[in-house]
């Protein structure tokens, strides 16, 4: 059996390796490093598949967050709403950019931010939510939206582990995440399941005006060489990493196929046990890609679970053990902690198994058999 890994980014190199040295070595030959015809092709094709009028990629998916906000003209002191429940980057940028963050609680069976508590944190200040598509399934999209129409909010997708997720409607229309709100960003950190083989990100829109204040700002907030029309930040898309990335582009909708495949043999084997709750799928089919494939362990040792598995060679993860309510960084006298009575549950009892493209039927029945074996 090959070695299980969290993600298994050599393996998945194996594949694609030829095309991606062609690609490489005619950047640079040609010595066009920073956008170049790589990073102007990768725009399009992504443009293309989630059917946006506008991408801008940037140097990561931090600075597309952070762009996002910049490009919105939220202005200090203005209040965004995002999930207690996620990575420090989506409530990084907020107080970064001197706006205040105000973190809610989260759904327990997606994971997502919960559209009551949303409702319940708007206050005169509130400008924006920022819902996250946690370990790749879909936010509450049509709730969301609609609450951001009543308050006349700004909706910002953090798209980082949800690329390639489907979100179908009430009204039966397909979109594409990050291209339903008014600005969408994501993360081609190497893990992600459209990563490439450093940092990078990009910015979807499909507001022709907010497009170009975008593109200013991630390029010193220039349109003209010397000419500095905006505040802007350098923040840019190496032309080698968008040949990596125009090659798994291609590949995208096989590796989401992939990961679901995993989640629906992990499902089929720990569904069973009477301590184990395994990841609710809210929607269709297309509507979870599956970064993450994370349990929910019910009167369980967490902890020693994670030990576990550790000895037997098996990597798996904690996403995330500390709440950002919780985090030095964020605290706030503001925050009641019967506020966040889900996310301080999920915190104790999550678990996240090995979940990449190229896991095999020998590795995951391994991987449960431990998981069982210990559970007893």
């Amino acid at each position: 059996m090959r070695k299980i890994q969290m993600v298994d980014l050599q393996s998945q190199y194996t594949f694609i390796r030829s095309q991606v040295e062609a690609g490489m070595n005619e950047v640079l030959s040609t010595a066009q490093f920073i956008n170049g015809p790589a990073v102007k092709s990768f725009q399009s094709n992504l443009e293309s598949y989630l059917g946006v009028k506008h991408v801008i990629p940037c140097a990561n998916g931090t600075d597309a967050l952070q762009v996002a906000m910049m490009g919105l003209g939220l202005e200090p002191g203005d209040e965004v709403i995002t999930a207690d429940f996620t990575f420090a980057a989506t409530v990084e940028v907020i107080a970064l950019l001197g706006l205040t963050p105000v973190l809610v609680d989260v759904d327990p069976n997606s994971f997502n931010i919960d559209p009551n508590a949303i409702v319940r944190a708007i206050t005169p200040k509130t400008k924006a939510i920022v819902p996250v598509h946690l370990f790749g399934q879909v936010a509450d999209m049509d709730a969301i939206m609609a609450i951001a129409e009543k308050h006349n909010l700004y909706v910002i997708e953090d798209n980082a582990q949800g690329i390639g997720a489907t979100h179908t409607g009430s009204n039966g229309n397909t979109t594409k995440t990050g291209g339903i709100g008014h600005v969408g960003s994501t993360s081609f950190f190497p893990s992600k399941n459209l990563g490439c083989y450093g940092d990078g990100g990009a910015i979807f829109t499909n507001d022709d005006d907010l497009a170009h204040t975008l593109r200013g700002i991630v390029n010193h907030g220039m349109y003209e060489r010397y000419h500095h029309d905006v505040v802007g930040v350098n923040s840019r898309l190496d032309s080698l990493q968008a040949v990596v990335l125009n090659e798994k582009l291609k590949l995208l909708d096989y590796y989401n196929e992939r990961r679901k495949w995993a989640a629906i043999r992990y499902s089929h084997l720990l569904s069973g046990h009477d301590n184990i709750i395994t990841p609710k799928v809210i929607g269709n089919c297309d509507s979870h890609v599956f970064h993450q494939y994370t349990l929910r362990l019910i009167d369980s040792d967490r902890d020693g679970l994670v030990q576990h598995l550790q000895n037997q060679g098996i990597p798996c993860g904690v996403y995330y053990p500390i709440p950002l309510h919780a985090q030095k960084a964020y605290q706030s006298g503001k925050y009641d902690q019967e506020n966040f009575a889900v996310t301080n549950q999920l915190v104790k009892e999550v678990i996240s198994l090995p979940m990449h493209s190229e896991l095999d039927e020998e590795q995951i029945e391994t991987v449960c058999q431990a998981v069982l074996d210990f559970l007893g």
